[in-house]
């Protein structure tokens, strides 16, 4: 018996690495998946194949999150394809722009935080209602970032959105828990991706030298990570932030 054999799951942004990550080993642990994307049609439709092909089931459900109503539409279309059912939500879906605060805009921060925040709010809230009609519980997981806590250069329009998930998570956890609904986040480290060596290998490099595991994380790292907030090895925690960075958040900084 795999550890979410039977549960209906939706992964946001299940094109891009992380989401596609995610969304296989949900898949290699029983789950049926619907995979939204938003520009990565191909990409996401590609993904589902190969989880069928490996016995799975998939669809693929397009949308933009920037729209609150969008939210909601994907969320019950899901659970309609999952005959009513909706058992966990990972909101993987955002962008990771580069600019720096003093010549950043209103529209440029507005525009981060609704895609990286208000999404979240909107699907997870649109996902908690599903489950209590269903009155099954279920599990809703944030993709936050190491970021939430130590931010990067150019990067405070982002950090700042992925702080507010992890209090977001939070909140929810106390407010849905009632409902049998636990909410956490997971905060990822640095992710290989096809290519990063080559464009970024400064980086590259003083990540490795500060990761006491001494290598970048994997898509499927943060997958485990997940796979377990959701599963019932979890069935005791709620309200967490699980930080997956092969530990370089435990080197001191001075």
């Amino acid at each position: 018996m795999t550890l979410l054999h039977g549960r209906i799951a939706l992964v946001t942004g299940a094109g891009g690495g992380i989401g596609r990550g995610i969304a296989l080993r949900f898949a290699e642990e029983g789950a049926a998946l619907a995979l939204h994307c938003r520009t990565s049609v191909e990409a996401t439709r590609a993904l589902a194949a190969e989880i069928e092909a490996r016995g799975g089931r998939s669809v693929v459900l397009p949308a933009d999150l920037t729209d609150e109503d969008a939210c909601h539409r994907l969320i019950d279309t899901a659970a309609d394809w999952g005959g009513g059912r909706l058992d966990a939500l990972v909101n993987n879906a955002g962008v990771q722009p580069v600019r720096e605060l003093p010549g950043m805009t209103a529209t440029e921060w507005r525009t981060v935080l609704d895609a990286n925040l208000t999404s979240v709010f909107a699907c997870t809230q649109a996902a908690a209602e599903v489950m209590r009609r269903a009155d099954t519980g279920g599990t809703i997981t944030h993709i936050a970032s190491i970021e939430a806590h130590a931010p990067a250069a150019g990067h405070a329009h982002y950090s700042a959105a992925k702080a507010a998930v992890v209090m977001h998570a939070r909140s929810a956890a106390l407010e849905y828990g009632p409902w049998g609904i636990r909410v956490n986040t997971v905060s990822p480290g640095l992710i290989d991706r096809d290519g990063l060596s080559d464009t970024w290998p400064e980086g590259v490099r003083r990540w490795r030298q500060a990761a006491p595991l001494g290598r970048l994380g994997r898509p499927r790292d943060v997958g485990d990570a997940c796979v377990f907030l959701a599963s019932g090895l979890a069935s005791w925690i709620t309200g967490q932030d699980l930080v997956v960075d092969g530990g370089v958040t435990a080197r001191a900084s001075w």
